[in-house]
């Protein structure tokens, strides 16, 4: 398969307006097929399933978008940018999308908006109706996360906008490539691209208020691992076992403390498994879903 570029994703996708902002997305549009929403990671964007849509398309209307201060949404400099709102905005949009119901896949940052909707479920709130949410490789149990310092130093009040101004592309790179299980085989042209989506609209200028989700994940872990240890919605782990900071042992974790779970945990992958290997995370992605325990 060859590249994607940034410009050519764009073209894939629309804007839509939700509430003050406007958000980018990816709408595969297939109405006739069970809706896939994903909500994607810190610090890239819907970039991250382009390599996989041809293996989901068949089954799934995939609906993938960023979140407000990623990619190519807007980044607003006085903005909210707690997981809170971020679950709003993303129920809006595929509200006015006309999504009604579907399937929860989320990794990274989005596993804490994911457990939010699922917090608001277990009160009855639930405006889209879940069938089923796949968690990958996010440290929702965060006093288990290997943090990079950069991640440490970008989210410190005092040491976090001198940090992003002066952050290059080549300290994200190499950081971005230590995620895969196999740093060497890091494809440069799609992490040259993250770079490329991270700075469009000034996004340096945000990094730090969007990294102090790590703080939230602290202050609100009662509320966001509780939903999860009270839910009845069937929660699906599929894990990269390589992954330094979201390390595989909150993959068994979640998986002992979540009533009712199916664990996938791939060898040999890091924490960007549907980059690292599409087909495959792909094929364990749709067996989880299509689970004969599913109503859909």
């Amino acid at each position: 398969m060859s590249n994607l570029t940034w410009q050519q994703w764009e073209a894939r996708g629309a804007y839509r307006d939700v509430g003050k902002h406007r958000l980018f997305f990816y709408d595969s549009g297939d109405r006739g097929k069970p809706a896939l929403l994903i909500l994607h990671g810190y610090p890239s964007c819907s970039f991250d399933y382009w390599r996989v849509l041809p293996h989901l398309e068949p089954h799934f209307r995939v609906l993938v978008h960023d979140h407000l201060g990623f990619g190519l949404s807007d980044k607003p400099l006085d903005c909210s940018y707690s997981l809170i709102d971020q679950a709003d905005r993303a129920l809006l949009l595929w509200r006015a999308l006309g999504i009604r119901e579907g399937h929860l896949l989320a990794h990274d940052y989005g596993t804490s908006v994911a457990t939010e909707l699922i917090a608001r479920r277990n009160f009855g709130i639930e405006p889209v109706r879940l069938f089923s949410a796949t968690l990958g490789n996010g440290s929702m149990l965060i006093e288990m996360a290997r943090l990079f310092l950069s991640q440490r130093l970008l989210k410190h009040p005092w040491f976090g906008p001198p940090f992003a101004r002066l952050a290059t592309r080549r300290l994200f790179l190499r950081n971005m490539a230590r995620l895969w299980s196999d740093p060497r085989k890091a494809d440069r042209q799609d992490l040259l691209q993250l770079w490329e989506l991270l700075l469009r609209n000034d996004g340096r200028r945000i990094l730090p208020a969007l990294t102090r989700y790590i703080d939230e994940r602290h202050r609100l872990r009662h509320r966001w691992i509780g939903a999860l240890k009270e839910t009845d919605l069937h929660i699906n782990i599929l894990w990269g076992a390589d992954d330094p900071i979201a390390v595989v042992e909150m993959a068994h974790h979640l998986h002992s403390i979540i009533p009712d779970n199916s664990l996938c945990v791939l060898d040999r992958l890091g924490h960007y498994p549907m980059l690292e290997d599409p087909p495959g995370w792909a094929a364990h992605l749709i067996r989880l879903v299509r689970s004969p325990s599913f109503k859909k």
